[in-house]
């Protein structure tokens, strides 16, 4: 299982729960692994150590444990198999993730008072068909009402700090509408640049090798590209020039630059990229700069 099938799996057991207080940050990102994994100290056999602490903000064992069982109960629902150390790392991933963005959000004031968690909490109940039916839910589920609200509280405040983050995507950038040959055989990309150089249409070429496409890739912002090598290639052309060889792991390309605008408009898609990626870094910047415990 990839690591975003089993963060879907992970959201899939909460969807309930947090609809309200995720709804207006979008998709979440892919969870970051933590760079570097500290255990934390033995403590003496009559108490019990934090499942997770970040920043000296503690995870305790039961509220761990309570999130593992539900990400378990999520992917046996989903019919998926994870191993226990994949599920373990999932759940703190994700736990990690959000105590970090609950953290940023006190960083700029933002607390959520008794009179916004209730807000939600009676929301959440409309939701689902009573007070009634969440507290059954919530029994389903492995929650205390106390544990269920402490979670909620921080969910509120992480998706609060994600659009903090995402805020700062603009609605236009610099952009190039490119073209591509792409191929999976370095000699038959040799044949296709030489042509190229000789004075063949791109157009042609490309329509050759992708007839339903024709190599169109459409308009697109720098930090789009999950291929680095092949962003800086095409913000590197001048309309009407076309690139060398470029390799990478889906094969041989070609660009074509088509246009450049210096500001346009992005579409939803390049937004909602943009956005998840400006949340992966300030998530990794953080990660580097706290200090994450976790117990044995």
């Amino acid at each position: 299982m990839t690591p975003s099938t089993s963060k879907q799996a992970f959201l899939a057991s909460l969807t309930i729960v947090f609809a309200l207080a995720l709804a207006s940050c979008g998709s979440k990102p892919t969870p970051i692994p933590v760079p570097t994994i500290t255990i934390l100290p033995t403590v003496s056999a009559t108490s019990v150590p934090p499942a997770i602490s970040v920043n000296g903000e503690d995870i305790s064992m039961a509220e761990f444990q309570a999130e593992l069982a539900r990400y378990r109960q999520a992917q046996t629902a989903l019919g998926d198999i994870v191993s226990q150390e994949a599920a373990v790392q999932a759940v703190r991933n994700d736990l990690v993730d959000t105590l970090l963005l609950e953290q940023g959000a006190a960083s700029k004031n933002f607390v959520v008072d008794d009179a916004t968690l209730q807000a939600r909490v009676d929301a959440l109940a409309v939701q689902v068909g009573g007070v009634d039916a969440l507290a059954a839910w919530e029994t389903a589920h492995g929650y205390t009402d106390a544990d269920f609200r402490s979670g909620l509280r921080r969910q509120i405040a992480a998706a609060w700090m994600r659009d903090q983050i995402t805020a700062s995507v603009p609605a236009t950038a610099e952009q190039v509408h490119v073209k591509q040959i792409l191929l999976y055989n370095e000699a038959e990309a040799q044949t296709d640049l030489g042509l190229l150089q000789a004075g063949a249409d791109f157009n042609t070429l490309a329509a050759g090798n992708d007839p339903v496409a024709k190599g169109e890739l459409g308009w697109f912002p720098r930090g789009y590209l999950p291929s680095q090598a092949i962003e800086d290639a095409a913000f590197a052309l001048q309309p009407g020039q076309f690139s060398a060889i470029i390799k990478d792991d889906t094969g041989y390309h070609i660009l074509y630059l088509v246009e450049l605008a210096p500001s346009r408009q992005l579409s939803p898609d390049a937004v909602l990229t943009l956005q998840q990626r400006s949340v992966q870094s300030w998530l990794t910047q953080h990660h580097e700069q706290s200090t994450i415990l976790f117990a044995p």
